[in-house]
């Protein structure tokens, strides 16, 4: 890791990373351990300890398990401190949106440019973050990697929530990486779309010929929350918008009720994908 790449972590640790730096120091010293000996203990080396101490690479959530096997005393803080933690990996334009999602209800998305978040397959998000701009650090694109497939816990929460997508065609012909990154996960896509509370749709390339076409204002999320609230996420240039306001909501989700009746229907969505998936290239 660069000095750089340190620095810029130190300055955007939130407050669940600090408060597992300190806790963690203050365990380890209590058990009379050295950094290194806690590192051995783990699978880690001293200098990964140091930079979890100190916020320079906060805690992945695989050391958080370790963490609470070894030091924990018994507390169950380091268990609990995984969700905040993951939460903090993502942008921060989304993280209030992310807590939202693992929680909902019911989760409609409309997607123009690339497959939904919750939808990706672990290459295609890497090629994906990686290809950016502006670009982030290895380390950094790991983590936002790690915590876009966490999203996918989502898909067997149990109660399960309803959760239908809409991709443009555009987005199953537009590979990232390569295009057998792009038929893997157009397979895993087609995997989704087939269980029994997922809904797949894709608005085809030529409904504009056909005189009507409601998705020209771009992406949406639309929420129902497990409080029976409604709220719409919106993602423009990596300003993230939460709509909570109920007459913009209401427009939003009409809008949104257009966009799926002009799709194909999930059947025919789903045909496309699996020939889409099958062609080499």
């Amino acid at each position: 890791m660069t000095a750089m790449a340190r620095a810029e972590n130190k300055s955007e640790a939130g407050g669940a990373a600090h408060v597992v730096a300190a806790l963690a120091k203050a365990l380890r010293e209590q058990q009379g351990l050295t950094q290194t000996e806690l590192g051995k203990k783990i699978g880690y080396t001293g200098s990964a300890i140091s930079a979890m101490e100190t916020c320079a690479q906060p805690a992945s959530d695989d050391m958080l398990v370790k963490l609470e096997e070894t030091v924990g005393a018994g507390l169950g803080v380091f268990d609990k401190a995984r969700k905040w933690m993951l939460l903090e990996k993502y942008p921060v334009r989304f993280r209030g949106f992310a807590e939202i999602e693992a929680g909902a209800v019911t989760l409609s998305s409309y997607e123009t440019l690339v497959v939904d978040g919750l939808f990706q397959t672990e290459a295609y998000a890497r090629a994906l973050i990686g290809g950016g701009y502006p670009p982030v650090s290895e380390q950094k694109r790991e983590e936002l990697v790690e915590a876009r497939l966490a999203r996918r816990k989502l898909f067997d929460r149990d109660p399960a929530p309803m959760i239908e997508l809409i991709l443009e065609e555009s987005v199953l012909r537009r590979p990232f990486g390569s295009w057998d990154v792009q038929r893997e996960q157009l397979r895993s896509l087609a995997e989704d779309a087939q269980r029994d509370n997922v809904c797949v749709q894709v608005l085809p390339l030529d409904r504009g010929l056909r005189g009507t076409y409601a998705g020209a204002r771009g992406s949406m999320k639309l929420v129902v929350t497990k409080e029976h609230e409604h709220v719409v996420y919106l993602e423009i240039e990596d300003q993230g918008i939460l709509v909570s306001d109920p007459p913009e909501v209401s427009q939003l989700a009409h809008r949104y009720a257009k966009i799926r009746a002009q799709a194909l229907s999930p059947d025919d969505s789903l045909s496309l994908i699996e020939r889409l998936a099958g062609e080499e290239r």
